[in-house]
């Protein structure tokens, strides 16, 4: 991933104006260590830290057309840069950089070209020729950008609210699947028919959803750099180990770095995690490397995670930590890239919640929901907490394509059947589920979501309570509201996230950029009535879907003492919480 920051329309365009960008444009250098670029014409502002993913050698950014009227800054990669370079034989290349093409397609497409681009990007793009400009991001919004206002009347896009939040009046979260164009404002490029919500009627053909998944997984082996898998040992990132380890021989990466596969797991020894990847990286002949980190490694970390992530939420914190603390371990090994399995239980209903789904046509609405909003959580997670240590996290289940095929398939074919024998995912899984040379052991294939905050040792999210109810006292939740009125946290954990926040963040603008409300196992706010009990234990860990995870809290737990029950802790035994006693 690379950090980008544009500016335009700036009433100072002074030495010192120019100081300050390059000051604002080094905050994201985590983002992109191997070089820095910046283009000044006039009041305009283009900069760039460059993460060197394709092209190390000559795609340094700035990016431009032949006669450098265009210029464009990227944080991305563009799958189809060889068959887009294709269409624009007329024009002259300077580079290998796969976002080279962006310049050149807007050069003879004018700004109706971004549908054409498969990939993740985030891209601002200026025409000195007139002056105009235009950014936008990928269609599920897998790279950040942000937009903000000075007070001096100019507009600013960066990677990162960090570059933003001193100099704007007013930033956002810029809206995935969007354009904003100088000449005619915002409007949606992205516009599958899925996005509508109708609920579709497309039979289930496994075959079919097997390709269009593995297909998505052999473009994002494009890559110049050392590489390799996030495996948790659940069926997403398994699917996504054993695809790329069944291609990868043929690959462009295999040519420089060999046909083994690298895979990478993190966990508290002992987690349910680090059993299930080694026995998956057994089975694939990967070359495994296992991480290990204690509570306090992640306690410590807490602060410089939220700086990073740019948010409040407490589900992404407490997923984002050991993926943060993991790829700064992968960074020191010389890797530069990962592929990563987020995006499947928004796609097929996966969070364990979906068992209590009263129909199919909420079932897919909700899916739709949780699909819209993924850039506010497990891709921003999965993108920020790598690319904190200059890390690029690739996620092929939000392929466009991919995302196609599986939103357009009945959704009673997704809805969990006990009777039938059809747990959660069941369509994925058995897409995969084939007799010669099977993809995964079955036992892996058909194992039970875990959600990544849980599977890396249930011990991690309730040591994470027990600390915020030791630092916040009751009083200061319970006046929450006046000191946080907007999005006021409802548990101690919640606050002790947004006193951080707030420290690196104060203004109103970035916390709203934060989304809000309850949710069960990761679920939205709507999906809490399709379970009355759900109400009474607002938690997003998965197991708190009671009666439905293998390891759920057994007790109601008062939401506003996180996992005090009657005063006393909770511990995690045999799978259940249980009341231990407490020391005075």
């Amino acid at each position: 991933m690379c950090g980008i920051l544009a500016v335009f329309g700036c009433v100072d365009n002074s030495p010192v104006k120019r100081a300050r960008i390059i000051e604002l444009s080094r905050r994201l250098r985590h983002r992109g260590p191997d070089w820095s670029g910046l283009h000044c014409y006039q009041d305009c502002y283009l900069a760039h830290q460059r993460l060197a993913i394709v092209d190390p050698a000559s795609g340094d950014q700035p990016l431009y057309n032949e006669d450098k009227t265009v210029v464009v800054t990227v944080n991305g990669e563009i799958y189809n840069h060889k068959e887009l370079r294709e269409k624009l034989k007329t024009h002259d290349f300077r580079t290998g950089s796969d976002c080279e093409v962006i310049a050149h397609l807007y050069e003879e497409y004018g700004e109706d070209f971004v549908d054409m681009l498969d990939g993740m990007f985030s891209f601002v793009l200026l025409d000195t020729r007139d002056k105009s400009f235009i950014a936008a991001r990928d269609a599920i919004g897998i790279t950040p950008l942000y937009m903000g206002w000075g007070h001096d009347g100019s507009i600013w896009f960066a990677s990162e609210m960090k570059s933003l939040s001193d100099d704007c009046e007013r930033f956002i979260s810029f809206l995935p699947g969007h354009i904003y164009s100088s000449k005619h404002g915002l409007k949606r490029w992205y516009n599958p028919p899925w996005y509508s919500e109708q609920i579709p009627s497309t039979e289930y053909d496994p075959i079919v959803l097997r390709e269009a998944f593995e297909k998505a997984v052999i473009k994002r082996l494009m890559t110049d750099v050392p590489f390799g898998v996030l495996l948790s040992g659940g069926l997403d990132s398994s699917l996504v180990a054993a695809v790329a380890s069944r291609y990868l021989a043929n690959s462009e990466g295999a040519c420089q770095w060999g046909s083994q596969l690298h895979t990478f797991c993190i966990g508290l020894k002992g987690s349910p995690d680090l059993r299930a990847a080694r026995e998956v990286a057994d089975y694939l002949g990967t070359r495994h490397h296992e991480f290990y980190f204690t509570v306090q490694e992640g306690l410590d970390a807490l602060e410089e995670v939220i700086y990073h992530i740019e948010t409040y939420d407490v589900t992404t914190i407490r997923a984002s930590t050991p993926m943060f603390l993991m790829s700064r371990k992968i960074k020191s090994l010389g890797v530069k890239m990962v592929l990563s399995g987020e995006g499947s239980d928004e796609i097929f209903g996966g969070y364990l919640y979906f068992h209590k789904a009263p129909n199919k046509e909420e079932f897919h609405t909700e899916t739709c929901r949780k699909v819209k909003a993924l850039h506010l959580y497990d891709c921003l997670r999965a993108n920020k907490s790598t690319s904190a240590w200059g890390l690029e996290a690739r996620v092929p289940f939000l392929d466009k394509e991919f995302l196609d095929t599986a939103m357009s398939i009945d959704p009673e074919w997704k809805m969990v059947r006990p009777d039938l024998g059809r747990i959660e995912k069941w369509i994925l899984r058995n897409a995969f589920d084939v007799e010669e040379k099977p993809y995964l052991p079955k036992h892996i294939l058909y194992r039970q979501k875990e959600q990544f905050s849980d599977g890396v040792g249930y011990s991690w999210i309730d040591s994470l309570k027990d600390y915020a109810n030791q630092l916040v006292p009751d009083p200061i939740l319970t006046n929450a509201k006046f000191i946080y009125p907007e999005n006021t946290p409802s548990t101690k954990e919640g606050y002790y996230y947004r006193t951080i926040f707030e420290k690196f963040f104060p203004k109103n603008a970035a916390r709203s950029t934060v989304p809000g409300g309850p949710s069960v196992a990761c679920s939205t706010a709507k999906a809490l009535e399709w379970d009355v009990s759900w109400s009474k234990n607002p938690d997003p860990s998965g197991r708190a879907a009671l009666g439905v995870h293998e390891a759920a809290y057994e007790d109601t737990v008062d939401p506003t003492k996180d996992n005090l029950m009657n005063g006393s802790p909770l511990k995690l035994k045999d799978g259940t919480l249980e009341k231990t006693a407490e020391v005075v």
